[in-house]
């Protein structure tokens, strides 16, 4: 196993939301999903297998070229800050 595919079964087990993180990744990407929708769209871009890991400061950048999204997740909580 890679670190970046530990780092993202990880991801998936651990990452956590706030209310206002639905929101701000909604209107970042320019979508409207509900919550679970929201939620399942980022459990399959940490499963997808080209997906990459960054570890910047205190945050991981996640990327996924093919679906032009970058996931920004805390190191410490695993909890999503945003999306771009």
């Amino acid at each position: 196993m890679t670190n970046e595919t530990v780092f993202l079964e990880q991801f998936r087990e651990n990452v956590c939301y706030t209310d206002l993180v639905y929101q701000r990744v909604n209107k970042k990407l320019k979508i409207a999903l509900s919550r679970d929708m929201l939620e399942t769209l980022v459990l399959s871009i940490l499963a997808d297998a080209s997906t990459l890991v960054e570890k910047r400061g205190k945050n991981y950048y996640v990327t996924n070229q093919l679906r032009r999204v970058r996931l920004t997740i805390t190191s410490y909580s695993f909890r999503l800050i945003t999306a771009d």
